[in-house]
């Protein structure tokens, strides 16, 4: 068996690795246009920072590839033939395959803004993308990011990073409300204010991008019609799937490549991972396309065991995501919604002077906690997660809370403060069971 896999992400060498894993005698070829070798793209804003260099992001060395008889080519693939099982490069080579996994990851999102193919204006997606931002940066003396997500924070502090002054256009009226509950959505926009350089323009749009008499930007006009001088643009305002291989192979698409419950296009012997799947029917409260990085890793060892033994049914494990937004870290565990919904209860708690919080969410019928969303504050994902998936309750998660704690020797811990107000909003008396401590972590994981 021949398996081939188009883009060298996370995904795409989750599935290679556990392939190899399972069956030692297949062949395995990884594609990718991009780079030699797969690397971390969370990692990207840390070399532009000079926290890393990019050989500091590839988590396996150069040997690995040919220990692992994992097979690597360069090139572009520009068409698939189901029929024949062939790819076809760019320079007309071509490649044949039993088994075709789609791991083509995303691009940034245009939305026809006039002047959005300046020199000057790209998103931050790939290491080209980088190469690029490096390279406009020698001569950068105002920057403008478009777009108030993740990577749209990380361009800002990126050029914050270099002194280089950003204005930071987010359309809603605070950081990321459609996704954060109010309270740690203004704990973020307090973050951007405070920090120097970086100018936080809430409610605000792009109207219009224009270029100087070489090409390249030399401003944008707002949606309120003011000018703002720049000589680079990002755009970050989301992402969409890379599916572009779709039409002449006769796959289904509606956002990205459909796929089944084992991860199947609707071309037979197709499969799709990551950021470009988009599943036909997706867990009750989840999206059908989940551009994280956990999703693509945890999509990887499930295909390869359909690939290797047969059908093996994904199963969407419980949401976890975590984000830095300058010096702020979050985590968020299970479903915190931005809202307070019916019939379920929230336990907020905020330190008074610092950026520091946690929300517990919970049923107000049966107090099963669903939730957890984590600002300045870290918890151990795996305890966090077995109390949601074990049906743990409000009560029985506040007196353990200590076991959750990442740091607990080195950091001060708020387990009190949380079943302090805890027992004001519901006139008990709740009291902590164990102390913090990474032996009462293994102990709530073994219960």
């Amino acid at each position: 068996m021949h398996v081939v896999i188009i883009g060298n992400g996370i995904a795409g060498v989750s599935v290679a690795r556990h392939v190899r894993k399972l069956d030692s005698d297949c062949d395995i070829t990884m594609i990718s246009a991009e780079t030699d070798f797969h690397w971390s793209r969370t990692a990207l804003m840390y070399i532009y920072m000079g926290h890393m260099t990019f050989e500091n992001t590839q988590p396996y060395e150069k040997f690995f590839w040919a220990k692992n008889r994992i097979k690597l080519i360069r090139k572009y693939v520009t068409q698939v033939d189901p029929e024949k099982r062939t790819l076809t490069f760019s320079d007309g080579d071509a490649l044949p395959y039993d088994k075709l996994v789609l791991a083509t990851g995303s691009s940034p999102n245009k939305f026809g803004w006039p002047g959005q193919d300046l020199a000057g204006v790209q998103g931050m997606v790939s290491y080209n993308d980088l190469q690029s931002m490096e390279e406009y940066s020698r001569d950068l003396k105002h920057a403008v990011v478009v777009g108030g997500g993740l990577i749209g924070i990380e361009m800002a502090e990126m050029f914050h990073s270099r002194h280089i002054p950003v204005t930071f256009l987010v359309r809603e009226e605070s950081f990321w409300n459609r996704v954060m509950p109010p309270d740690e959505s203004a704990m973020i926009n307090r973050e951007i204010r405070n920090t120097h350089g970086i100018d936080l323009r809430l409610g605000t749009e792009l109207k219009e991008i224009l270029p100087d008499e070489n090409g390249r930007v030399r401003c944008i006009i707002t949606n309120e019609g003011e000018e703002i001088p720049c000589q680079f643009v990002g755009l970050t305002a989301g992402v969409h799937p890379n599916i572009d291989l779709a039409a002449q192979a006769g796959i289904e698409t509606h956002r990205g490549f459909l796929v089944d419950k084992y991860l199947e296009t609707s071309v037979k012997d197709i499969f799709a991972v990551g950021d470009c799947a988009q599943l036909r029917h997706p867990a009750s409260g989840r999206r059908p396309i989940e551009a994280v990085w956990y999703t693509g890793k945890h999509m990887g060892p499930v295909l390869a065991q359909t690939l290797v033994n047969g059908h093996t049914e994904y199963v969407q494990k419980t949401w976890f995501n975590s984000a830095k937004f300058i010096n702020l870290e979050y985590q968020v565990y299970g479903d915190v919604a931005s809202e307070i919904r019916d019939g379920e209860r929230h336990l907020y708690w905020e330190h008074p002077h610092d950026h520091k919080s946690v929300r517990i969410v919970y049923n107000a019928a049966t107090g099963i906690v669903t939730g957890f969303n984590l600002m300045g504050i870290r918890y151990r994902s795996d305890v966090c997660i077995k109390w949601i998936e074990s049906q743990a309750s409000i009560e029985e998660v506040l007196q353990n809370l200590g076991a959750a704690n990442f740091d607990p020797e080195f950091f001060r811990s708020y387990e009190r403060e949380l079943v302090r107000l805890y027992n004001e909003q519901n006139n008990t008396d709740l009291k902590l069971k164990r102390k913090k401590g990474l032996r009462n972590a293994f102990a709530v994981l073994k219960s």
